[in-house]
């Protein structure tokens, strides 16, 4: 077994970056084109320069997990996913927009929070990170909240933690957000011994 010490981790690496320019704005986000010095070269890269997100695994009692599907246009499916939302309030904390986004998607509030895991989502194509957290001790929020456009539909659903991870492995469920966050949760109750009721 690979110690810690030993393990592979991914590192920061700081090549010099020559000149940076947004060469797209569209309503959420910017392209961003770099020359970045690399070797004993240089390489352009374009990105989507994004703003991170926050997404919750949110579990009743009975261990099941909240997944909502809408629709994704880029891929053309409803598919399921974990309630989420982008990192665009300035200075909010990760854990405070998880929370407004369990409010304003799936009308909960949670009790106890914790962080479970933090993702690059497609680290060749974007900067985006998204926080994962666990949110237990569900009750329903004050108020609903009015949703629009993708989010007017949306579907709810709570599965048993057991069988989302069994839908993610099968192919069934493709969501990548929901995919770690799902397989994380199951690891981390499955470790501490709190899996199923009372979770």
């Amino acid at each position: 077994m690979t110690d810690s010490a030993t393990a592979p981790r991914d590192e920061p690496f700081d090549p010099e970056v020559l000149s940076s320019a947004e060469v797209y704005r569209g309503a959420v986000w910017g392209i961003r084109e770099d020359h970045v010095r690399y070797g004993d070269g240089e390489i352009v890269r374009q990105y989507v320069d994004h703003s991170g997100a926050a997404a919750v695994v949110a579990m009743d009692e009975e261990g099941r997990v909240l997944l909502i599907q809408q629709y994704r246009h880029p891929i053309r499916q409803r598919d399921w996913e974990l309630p989420a939302g982008l990192l665009d309030v300035a200075g909010e904390d990760p854990m405070d927009a998880a929370r407004r986004e369990l409010a304003e998607e799936a009308d909960l509030v949670a009790s106890a929070w914790e962080p479970l895991i933090s993702i690059h989502t497609t680290p060749g194509s974007n900067s985006e990170i998204v926080h994962i957290y666990l949110a237990t001790e569900l009750s329903a929020a004050d108020a609903a909240f009015a949703r629009t456009d993708e989010e007017a539909d949306i579907r709810l659903a709570w599965v048993p933690l057991s069988e989302a991870a069994d839908g993610v492995l099968a192919g069934r469920l493709r969501n990548g957000i929901l995919a770690a966050g799902v397989l994380a949760a199951e690891r981390r109750l499955s470790s501490t011994g709190r899996q199923g009721r009372g979770v």
